[in-house]
């Protein structure tokens, strides 16, 4: 007999099933036993008579969260015994066959809740009971929906998506890398990806034209609600656009994505408004205001475009010019400004030139952010001088770049917006802990799998490296 879903089984009525889920609630009616059953897609009842001796001398044992598989027949329920707020509410399974397939411990919390009442570190602890809940398991079915949106966006505008590496090189790009040794190369690292960056710029030189990844990424930083070590982004890169390419086609996604899969909330304005980025500075104090007229209606969406950012910033501690965006953020030309010239202008006054820089904000908070890049193997280097890399350190770290660009490298740019954050404004969540489906606590931990853990000596010897503890 073929599985069914609990969603389904109103169609089957009169018929016989078979399901499979977990215990969610029993009660006991005189002699009739009554159990909820649960699975991914809903709750049906099911009623237990001591008719069928058997079964019902079992399911006398049954305890909530215990695994069972059922047969029965789907039955109208009983005039006045409907229950409107399921969507099997009509319906009942009159079982006829039980087996347990697992039992179950009394969980160390309820998960009938949103859990939101719980202590955090407690919940993350036991993530695989956590995410039993309906709001988490809602939360992930969205990201999906999400994510699956995204890719047949894209997939039907020409785009294709690429896979890059998770082991690449160590560059400065900001934040710090996970580092990882390489065993075969003794005091050598392999670097986690902080983004695709170089990857998808490469992807353009090699011809690739339209690219994307939902693409996961590490930075080694303080964490906060909005922050992970680990995260995921929508990455994208295009050949041969103007800024306004780019924009348009986030904007459009971004809207049909609201209208398809959450037609309940409301696009302030479209399309999204872009403000200079001195202006904004100027009126709100912030790169990323929230500018909802009403900012107590969650369901109110007021995106932006943030745009014509510095293309550098001083950094005071370190005595320092660095990239507001990063390194391959190309900056504004002036009109007839030759490469030369642009270049002269730059080194002249690192604070005055604008880049071609544009964020995505959405209620306070930076969704995303991109830029088009520079192709030039001369533009680029001076940009690293500038930042204060030597030539030798630049062509160390960033040399394999510089001679893709001297292959005939087209005009690129692109962006890559923050699915996490996405998805915790879209599903009204405090953070985004709360649309990952393992994450870490505030401090970068994994309470579940207790990581970061100690390894033994041989691992470490293998990778001929001593543990300071």
């Amino acid at each position: 007999m073929s599985r069914f879903w609990i969603e389904d089984v109103p169609r089957y009525l009169n018929q016989e099933i078979s399901l499979f889920g977990w215990v969610n609630s029993r009660r006991d009616h005189g002699q009739i036993i009554f159990i909820d059953l649960r699975d991914r897609t809903g709750v049906v009842q099911l009623v237990f008579s001591p008719e069928v001796k058997e079964v019902y001398d079992l399911a006398q044992k049954l305890r909530a969260e215990w695994v069972i598989e059922i047969t029965g027949k789907v039955t109208q329920r009983p005039q006045g015994m409907e229950n409107p707020k399921l969507s099997t509410g009509q319906i009942e399974i009159e079982v006829t066959n039980l087996k347990i397939l697992s039992e179950a411990k009394t969980l160390p919390f309820d998960i009938s809740s949103d859990g939101k009442e719980l202590s955090e570190d407690l919940r993350l602890k036991y993530r695989y009971l956590d995410l039993r809940r309906e709001r988490m398991r809602k939360n992930l079915i969205h990201r999906f929906k999400v994510i699956k949106f995204i890719r047949d966006y894209l997939a039907e505008r020409g785009f294709v998506e690429v896979e890059t590496p998770f082991l690449t090189k160590s560059t400065p790009e900001g934040a710090r890398d996970y580092l990882v040794p390489a065993r075969l190369e003794p005091g050598k690292f392999y670097a986690l990806p902080q983004s695709p960056q170089q990857y998808k710029q490469l992807l353009m030189v090699a011809g690739l034209e339209k690219y994307f990844q939902i693409a996961r990424c590490f930075r080694d930083e303080d964490t906060r609600g909005d922050r992970q070590p680990e995260f995921t982004q929508l990455d994208l890169e295009m050949d041969f656009p103007q800024q306004e390419d780019i924009l348009s086609l986030i904007e459009g996604m971004m809207k049909e994505m609201v209208e398809t899969l959450y037609p309940e909330k409301k696009i302030q304005t479209f399309p999204f408004p872009r403000l200079p980025y001195q202006e904004v500075m100027a009126k709100y104090q912030s790169d990323k205001p929230d500018l909802r007229l009403n900012k107590d209606n969650p369901q109110e969406l007021a995106f932006a475009f943030v745009v014509d950012f510095p293309l550098f910033e001083w950094k005071e501690q370190e005595q320092r010019f660095d990239a507001v965006h990063h390194p391959f953020t190309r900056p504004k030309f002036e009109p007839g400004e030759t490469l030369s010239e642009v270049i002269a202008r730059i080194k002249k006054d690192p604070a005055q030139p604008t880049a071609q820089q544009y964020d995505l904000v959405l209620n306070g908070f930076e969704i995303g952010g991109g830029s088009l890049r520079i192709q030039e193997p001369a533009l680029l280097e001076a940009i690293f001088e500038i930042m204060g890399h030597t030539k030798e350190a630049i062509n160390q770290k960033f040399g394999h770049l510089l001679e893709a660009f001297s292959y005939g490298a087209p005009p690129h740019g692109g962006i890559a917006l923050g699915l996490d954050r996405i998805l915790m404004l879209l599903e009204n969540e405090p953070s985004i802990r709360e649309v990952i489906a393992f994450p870490k606590t505030g401090d970068g931990k994994d309470l579940m799998m207790n990581a970061p853990s100690e390894v033994d000596e041989k691992q470490l010897k293998e990778l001929h490296l001593k543990s300071f503890a």
